[in-house]
């Protein structure tokens, strides 16, 4: 295993200085470090993975050094474009380096939405012609400097992108100094109950990826009632609101309430303007906001420093609120129930969860059956 102290001391012994991407559970520890250590200017949580990487092509452009850019590798679904239509040397040629976050790997356990993308991703690096180097849980800083010289050399002698893969267990246990700097009350696991006791027999969810759909799992376990009305959407991240949107429109009598993040909401915000457009008098769309990256770490996004109501609102939603305490929510969810158009609710929440938290029991497959024939049917009592 690898000191984050250590591996960050030799990116910038190399002239590594400027990091960007969007956090990843894989690689939470040194993430975590290049956030206590560096200057917030020199470290970019970007919205999504593609934006990160074109962050990085600025960063050389201007200054002709190599920028890091880090992900999981499901990023690399948003991070093709730029780095095939911009940074490949049959265009601008621009040399950066790739940190990859490798979940699924081949014969390692990991969740279902990882298995397919793990089992591919070298298959992908390599039909984009992206030169690799692996870093695994055996791996030493010796080692590491070595795999890190040679893949920063080929980038600029090649003017291309490289990366680095890195497997589970790579990096030591970094734990995380920066202050959160959002004090709030409210738990989203007690915001998640309020919301499923408050819901109709008739209503569908839809719920983001990560914490919030395991901790609404866990309470339907708990209430021992099915899971046929929540689509977890296990993968994916930012899509959430517009797997709603599209079920939205072809069940207009049946109330659709999207349960999102502020880092899945700001990862596709389009979405928003698309959902305005679409004038769905169903759509009911609540954003858990507590400013970050919960389930890979607790990196900070940029949910606490805008203003997601006055943005929905302006996109064309016809009603939007805060709340952040638990006796407004009850008010608040009635309030929207009754709005005929795009409803937009941020919860504002404290950071964190239980360590005991459970995992869905049941497979993507089986929520997907059970879910669409309760959507299918035309009245539920």
């Amino acid at each position: 295993m690898i000191q984050p102290k250590q591996f960050f001391e030799c990116l910038t012994k190399n002239e590594v200085n400027l990091f960007s991407g969007v956090p990843d559970s894989l690689l939470k520890n040194i993430c975590s470090y290049i956030t206590d250590n560096t200057l917030a200017e020199n470290h970019i949580i970007a919205a999504n993975e593609g934006n990160a990487l074109s962050i990085g092509i600025g960063y050389y452009l201007s200054t002709g050094k190599i920028p890091l850019i880090y992900m999981q590798n499901s990023g690399l679904g948003n991070v093709i474009n730029p780095l095939l239509s911009l940074a490949d040397p049959d265009v601008y040629a621009v040399p950066l380096l790739m940190m990859i976050g490798w979940r699924g790997e081949p014969d390692v356990k990991d969740e279902p939405q990882h298995k397919k993308q793990g089992r591919v991703t070298v298959a992908l690096l390599d039909a984009m012609e992206i030169p690799y180097q692996i870093i695994n849980a055996d791996s030493n800083i010796l080692e590491v400097e070595v795999i890190l010289k040679k893949i920063l050399e080929l980038s600029k002698k090649e003017n291309r992108p490289c990366a680095l893969l890195v497997k589970k267990g790579a990096f030591e246990e970094y734990k995380f100094q920066t202050e959160n700097r959002y004090e709030r009350q409210l738990n989203r696991e007690h915001a998640i109950e309020i919301i499923v006791d408050s819901l109709q027999n008739t209503d569908i969810v839809v719920s983001t990826t990560g914490v919030a759909s395991r901790e609404l799992f866990e309470y339907r376990e708990k209430l021992g009632v099915g899971h046929e009305k929540d689509f977890l959407t296990v993968g994916g991240m930012g899509h959430t609101s517009q797997i709603a949107l599209g079920i939205a429109l072809q069940k207009k009598d049946r109330q659709i309430y999207c349960l999102d993040g502020d880092g899945s909401i700001i990862m596709h915000m389009g979405s928003l303007a698309i959902n305005a457009s679409m004038k769905c008098k169903n759509i009911k769309h609540i954003v858990f906001n507590n400013s970050a990256h919960d389930s890979v770490g607790g990196q900070p996004t940029v949910g606490g420093q805008i203003d997601m109501k006055s943005i929905a609102i302006n996109a064309g939603y016809k009603w939007g609120k805060v709340v952040s305490e638990k006796d407004e929510i009850k008010s608040a969810l009635s309030e929207m129930a009754e709005i005929d158009g795009p409803a937009l609710l941020e919860i504002q929440v404290k950071k964190g969860f239980r360590k005991d938290l459970g995992r869905p029991t049941t497979t993507p497959i089986q929520n997907k059956a059970e879910f669409m024939s309760f959507v299918a049917e035309k009245g539920c009592p």
